[in-house]
């Protein structure tokens, strides 16, 4: 995890907790570090214009999860929000920023690439969401570890038929848009693998 500045171990050993709290079969510290890995590939292109910001927010993003909740995104960007501040006081880290790309993972699917307008920020939030998304244009074995890994993390808390119901009727959508990805960096690398998992997936919710 090169982060583009100094990251106290305490945060990290707090980030670690979080994300195992409670245990998940996908939204853990293994998921923010695929995110990162595709943030480093945004870095290493395109790259950010603040990326210490972007950062934090791929640190945070899902710290708070819970099945079903609809409030996870905003109970996570409230932790950032207060975790930041505890961590660098002075670090002059623009936090409504962290709390802004976090609160938008929460309308995943619903963002069109436009929606930002086309400054270096709006980059900066089209790259970020769509890191988030990469691993719907993974390798097929890996979408499906993903995809298995959300159904056990709903189970206990949503009926079977309504979760399969939802989950189906979530990725049509998905498919059914012109852009599954905003930005043309994630665009040209995945759209293609990601239609291929997603019609595969959608056959098998019946």
């Amino acid at each position: 995890m090169d982060a583009p500045f100094p990251l106290p171990q305490g945060l990290l050993a707090e980030l670690e907790a979080a994300y195992a709290t409670p245990p998940r079969a996908y939204h853990d510290f293994n998921h923010v570090r695929e995110v990162l890995r595709h943030y480093a590939s945004v870095a290493e292109g395109p790259a950010w214009t603040q990326p210490v910001e972007v950062y934090l927010a791929v640190l945070f993003h899902d710290a708070i999860y819970e099945a079903g909740r609809s409030d996870n995104e905003a109970r996570s960007a409230a932790l950032a929000a207060d975790r930041i501040a505890h961590w660098w006081p002075d670090g002059g880290i623009d936090i409504p920023r962290v709390r802004e790309l976090i609160e938008l993972t929460a309308r995943h699917g619903q963002h069109a690439p436009l929606d930002f307008g086309k400054t270096a920020g709006a980059d900066d939030t089209r790259q970020f969401l769509d890191c988030d998304m990469a691993i719907l244009g993974a390798a097929p074995d890996v979408f499906d570890a993903y995809d298995r890994g959300i159904a056990a993390e709903y189970r206990g808390h949503v009926p079977g038929w309504l979760f399969r119901n939802r989950r189906r009727a979530f990725l049509k959508g998905l498919l059914a848009r012109e852009r599954i990805y905003l930005s043309d960096f994630f665009h040209e690398r995945l759209d293609a693998q990601a239609r291929s998992n997603l019609r595969r997936a959608i056959t098998t919710k019946r």
